[in-house]
């Protein structure tokens, strides 16, 4: 006992002393502190990281991809049915009420100026510029589904008094969002530094984001109140004036020409092969000159997806398992032109419809078509890994008796007809079966060439394009035309235009349909359709719900050999235009999908929250 009293003594003394105070006052090694995180640049990059990362999509090669088979650009050929029988859109399908990552950025752009001490000026101005731009990103991918929203740009931070009506913030108007938006990327863009980045946000990237937006805030200023009844709220959280059109297609042409007057990014056109080279214009990641941002992966760090596996063409796939899931639509393909700037319409009857055309080999039917098909789609007669994709439906088998054809089809991919030669191919298409494509086409943009990347044990470090030059030169085109700079409207798009084949200055004149026409070809698959479906305001005349409105309904393509021994047409092909057989429900965009609803818990948490139009 008495070596116990004199042991708490010992400590009680310990206690009071000065070293008492310095062993309490010692850092934890297992916590970093604020004033650590917010003086150290790596991490500070790494924590930049990881909000790149979570940046909002719609689609992407990591998030909501599959949805490029909900619309017009693909169909679902793998199973389960879902996205080929939406009866009609919800109206939460495009919700976006998230401001976790809008909190978190302010939390950093605060922390970098109250604890960034050891930091200079410059670090400070560069980290605290990329934290405002991926916030100017994040609102307008907010704005662009919701219309006006709550502009939070500092802490929200509740006092426990029982009363949180100061936290609650109403609507901004949806014309206040985009000016925000503008406001920050002109007030960051000159701090951003980066430059050369094509994974981080750097001057142009700012630019683009902006020739993006305010195309966007135009198109609604303008065509939303070209309607028979404006969509809008009596407090303009939805619906910009029309007065305001002109000012935002202006900002979205300026911000398209810094870009494009810099030199600092290119249209790639390194391939001889221009349809290989439009491939490699969105995958290559070396020595790539259009590409001004993108979310990278990689595979030496385990940073990779699925994408390729998932939807791989069936008979090149590596595993026995997953493939062939998003195939591109006939409506797709039949929009890319032929290089003499007729309809992209594929030639298979004769100009009487009383016979088909037969071709020699099965690509002959896509002869001299926009570069920009092979380089998005697969489509027969064509190869990916230097591997034909074998895509034929069946035979028709011609019936003397009859004076007429008899489709023979197989269930056995790969199999052989009784004359020999082959009966289906081992990529289909098919009319039931699964994990084959359905619509007679296989996706080629954004699916990974490199060996062992359709393998569920390796898969894939594709990047996805979030800018590319290719855009600006659309975005800069269409604002043009907007603002009656006809003449500048016409080179950018010819300069595109171009590149996927068609001769210099294609166009002459050019309209507001054509150039969403080249929107279509040019931009599939990068998660632009149902957004200028929506700016434009035609997605409710484009997907009616309509069974007899062909832009709502998704089309086939189906190619067979002919069976007619001793007749000049034995051995070659034809082709059947259908309707897909597992698409189940028109397309049917309605009034109330323009924006998205806003759920209920929202509007409990907060009285001042105004609810969108129709919901």
């Amino acid at each position: 006992m008495k070596r116990i009293s004199q042991y708490l003594l010992a400590l009680a003394i310990f206690i009071l002393s000065g070293c008492a105070e310095q062993w309490l006052d010692r850092k934890p090694q297992n916590i970093i502190l604020e004033e650590q995180v917010w003086n150290d640049s790596k991490m500070i990059t790494g924590l930049l990281a990881n909000y790149y990362d979570r940046l909002p999509a719609h689609t992407s090669l990591t998030t909501g991809w599959a949805e490029f088979a909900a619309y017009d650009e693909a169909m679902w050929s793998n199973n389960d049915d879902g996205r080929n029988n939406i009866v009609s859109y919800p109206f939460d399908r495009w919700r976006l009420w998230d401001y976790g990552l809008i909190r978190d950025i302010n939390l950093a752009i605060e922390n970098i100026e109250t604890y960034g001490t050891s930091l200079n000026e410059g670090q400070k101005a560069q980290f605290s510029a990329e934290f405002r731009f991926l916030r100017a990103f994040v609102y307008f991918e907010l704005v662009k589904r919701m219309g006006g929203v709550p502009l939070v740009t500092k802490q929200l931070i509740y006092d426990f008094n029982g009363n949180p009506a100061y936290l609650q913030q109403p609507r901004n108007t949806e014309e206040e969002v985009y000016d925000f938006i503008a406001s920050e990327l002109d007030a960051v863009k000159d701090q951003l530094g980066n430059d050369g980045s094509n994974t981080r946000a750097n001057r142009f990237t700012a630019m683009a984001l902006k020739s993006r937006a305010m195309l966007y805030a135009g198109s609604l200023a303008k065509y939303n109140n070209l309607m028979a009844s404006p969509i809008a709220t009596p407090g303009r959280e939805v619906g910009i004036p029309a007065a305001r059109a002109n000012d935002y297609y202006a900002k979205s042409l300026a911000a398209s020409e810094e870009i494009i007057n810099s030199g600092k990014y290119q249209l790639y056109k390194t391939n001889p092969n221009l349809g290989e080279n439009f491939y490699d214009a969105i995958t290559k990641k070396s020595a790539n000159p259009e590409i001004i941002l993108a979310q990278d992966f990689l595979v030496s760090k385990d940073k990779r997806h699925g994408f390729t596996y998932d939807n791989i063409a069936r008979n090149v796939r590596e595993d026995n398992l997953s493939s062939s899931s998003i195939t591109p639509s006939l409506n797709l393909v039949e929009d890319y032109e032929y290089l003499d700037g007729t309809s992209g319409e594929l030639k298979t009857r004769n100009a009487g419809n009383t016979d088909y055309i037969y071709y020699d080999n099965l690509q002959d039917v896509f002869a001299n078509k926009d570069a920009r098909l092979y380089g998005t789609v697969i489509y027969p007669g064509t190869s990916f890994r230097g591997t034909p994709v074998q895509i034929q439906a069946g035979v028709k088998v011609w019936n003397q008796a009859s004076n007429s054809f008899q489709n023979v089809e197989s269930n056995t991919l790969g199999s052989n007809y009784e004359d020999g030669g082959l009966l289906t191919g081992s990529s289909g298409p098919q009319r039931s079966q699964t994990e084959v494509t359905n619509s007679g086409f296989y996706l080629r943009k954004y699916v990974d060439q490199t060996a062992m990347s359709s393998t569920r044990g390796i898969r894939s470090d594709m990047w996805w394009v979030r800018f590319r030059l290719g855009e600006i030169y659309l975005n800069a085109s269409e604002a043009a035309l907007e603002l009656g700079k006809a003449a500048d409207a016409v080179k950018y798009v010819n300069l595109v235009r171009e590149r996927a084949g068609f001769g210099a200055n294609s166009l002459k004149t050019l309209t507001l349909a054509r150039l969403q026409n080249e929107r279509r070809v040019e931009l599939a698959f990068e998660d632009h359709r149902v957004w200028d479906l929506v700016r434009w305001r035609i997605a409710h005349e484009v997907w009616n719900g309509n069974a007899s409105n062909p832009d709502a309904v998704i089309y086939a393509l189906y190619p067979y050999r002919v069976v007619r021994p001793g007749h000049p047409t034995h051995n070659k092909y034809v082709f059947d235009k259908l309707v897909a057989p597992r698409f189940r429900a028109p397309r049917f965009f309605q009034m109330g999908n323009y924006y998205s609803s806003i759920e209920q818990i929202v509007i409990d948490n907060n009285p001042k929250i105004v609810r969108n139009p129709f919901h």
